[in-house]
């Protein structure tokens, strides 16, 4: 009886569930598995959890709509190590744990909705443009990474003492979302919505009192005297009194008549067991909105993150923006491009500006080491991030927007493939058309390098006149200068647009890009610079005879 009456106290009763916490669609929804979630939060407030556990249904949730394959990217484009090193969350000077799966999921799957691209560019601009809202996020963010690590702390020698911190934890949670992004206008706004309607409801108001009766169980009078010397001479109990207001309490008669009644029927209940049980009872009425915190959690990550490399530019006298989306049809043009990996690297890049007309085909000529393929990786990285609706790596513009990009910068050999250099070059061309769909975007860098000058230009030809067909914009490097001169005095095709690295009075790359074609590769440059002359190679071998002759 004792039990039945402890529990009716919290037994949970119907109420209508809290609108989601979604920062990523613009139709607000749950996307992680509650179920799955829900038997997770059971274990791990029992006993402890695992991070892993948490994170692999993290990054399971779904997403908006994309049309829009990683395949065809992320391994050329570095995606992973964009995520790490660049789009990491620190907060006061810390790196904080994230779930790089789920951030990785949701910058590789642009949203098809144009809709929801607006909803998180509206979250970031109103991050960005308050330090006390961004604050706010992250305050938020830190307790539910608190509430996470006291979920997967192991055993204790006091468990009851880690649910009570977790119960402690998830209050917090609630309340601070409650009483932040006040005047919000974004997405946020639906933060502080969430956190008052699990703050209104009878869950929490059942946890919150619980709570309340551990920490103010009663209030005890003391008379203390006290000697000339200052120390305490004696203390004397004036009054102890109950917190009867709380619905937890119990008092001490009606606590032995429970206990005499059990006894009676043959049961022996402790007041732990009770105790454990009211722990249990008061976790599963806030159980689904804690569930909830896990999606919020990794939503804060993502934009978190892409205000961590708006910082990281800002450093270095860069610009991260919004720059505008505007439809396929439309020009590209871009200011203060650069690179953000060779930021990570600890590299300053070179902006540059950037343009190409409607499904232009950009032919890329100069010197190795000019800064080609880093270009191409940045204007991936630029449009990957801006359909993702986060800060993209430039000072301002307009991005068209793409069905889906492709991307081909980095052929390794591999003891493996099937074909020579030339087959897998041709196989990779194949591919290229088998996975564009159009309105994508190219990047494709040493287009037909495998074979000799006269075939690959042949090859090269080819496939730009049959990009057109596809309807994409493209970005190709090429080493074969005298094709490429050619292409630009014929205009074969009217999209066809060149791009050359910008070199100075010197002949050295600036690492900027005017229009034109490269009239040299600048090998001979290239080799004197790392030591790869007749001279130089002729002392080395010299240096090894007179070694072998000492020794």
């Amino acid at each position: 009886m004792a039990r039945a009456a402890f529990a009716s106290i919290v037994s949970p009763s119907p109420s209508s569930p809290p609108p989601p916490p979604d920062l990523l669609g613009a139709d607000a929804r749950v996307r992680v598995d509650l179920a799955a979630l829900r038997q997770a939060l059971v274990f791990s407030f029992a006993a402890g959890g695992s991070q892993e556990a948490f994170d692999a249904l993290l990054t399971a949730a779904s997403l908006p709509a994309s049309s829009w394959r990683a395949s065809a990217f992320a391994r050329d484009v570095y995606v992973g190590e964009l995520v790490d090193k660049c789009l990491g969350v620190r907060i006061g000077g810390r790196a904080q744990p994230t779930c790089a799966r789920y951030v990785t999921r949701v910058l590789t799957e642009p949203p098809r909705d144009a809709r929801d691209v607006e909803l998180r560019r509206g979250v970031l601009s109103e991050l960005a443009s308050s330090p006390a809202t961004r604050d706010q996020a992250e305050q938020v963010y830190l307790a539910i990474v608190r509430l996470r690590a006291l979920l997967c702390a192991p055993r204790q020698p006091a468990p009851r003492v880690r649910r009570i911190e977790v119960l402690r934890a998830a209050r917090e949670v609630f309340e601070l979302l409650a009483g932040s992004f006040a005047g919000a206008t974004s997405g946020l706004a639906r933060l502080r919505e969430f956190g008052a309607a699990v703050v209104a409801g009878e869950g929490h108001g059942r946890l919150a009192a619980l709570l309340d009766h551990d920490e103010h169980l009663g209030s005890i009078d003391l008379r203390v005297r006290v000697g000339a010397d200052g120390e305490v001479r004696a203390m004397q109990i004036v009054r102890i009194t109950e917190n009867r207001d709380n619905p937890f309490h119990v008092s001490l008669l009606r606590r032995l008549l429970d206990r005499l009644v059990l006894m009676l029927r043959g049961y022996r209940t402790t007041s732990g067991e009770v105790a454990e049980r009211l722990l249990s009872e008061a976790f599963a009425g806030v159980e689904d909105a804690v569930a909830m915190l896990v999606q919020l959690g990794g939503d804060l990550e993502v934009y978190l993150g892409a205000l961590g490399l708006r910082d990281l530019a800002l450093e270095k006298g860069l610009a991260a923006t919004l720059p505008a989306l505007v439809e396929a049809d439309q020009p590209l043009r871009v200011e203060g491009l650069f690179n953000p990996l060779l930021l990570a690297a600890g590299f300053v890049p070179v902006p540059c500006d950037l343009e190409a007309g409607p499904g232009a085909l950009v032919v890329v000529t100069g010197p190795n080491s000019g800064g080609k393929t880093r270009l191409l990786q940045a204007i991936a990285i630029a449009q990957l991030l801006a359909q993702a609706g986060l800060f993209a790596p430039v000072r301002g513009g307009q991005l068209p927007r793409a069905s889906g990009l492709f991307a081909s910068l980095f052929e390794e050999a591999r003891a493996d493939q099937p074909e020579g250099h030339l087959g897998m070059e041709l196989l990779r061309i194949r591919r290229l058309f088998d996975e564009l769909d159009a309105g994508a975007l190219v990047v494709l860098d040493e287009l037909c390098s495998g074979t000799n000058p006269s075939e690959g230009e042949e090859i090269a030809r080819l496939v730009l006149s049959l990009l057109p067909e596809l309807g994409v914009r493209a970005f190709v490097t090429t080493h074969l200068l005298q094709f490429a001169a050619r292409l630009a005095q014929d205009r074969p095709l009217p999209a066809l647009e060149f791009l050359q690295v910008e070199l100075d009075e010197l002949e050295r790359p600036t690492y900027r890009f005017a229009a034109g074609v490269a009239r040299t590769s600048l090998a001979q440059r290239t080799a004197a610079r790392l030591g790869v002359t007749r001279e130089e190679l002729l002392e080395r071998i010299a240096a090894k005879r007179r070694a072998r002759l000492s020794s």
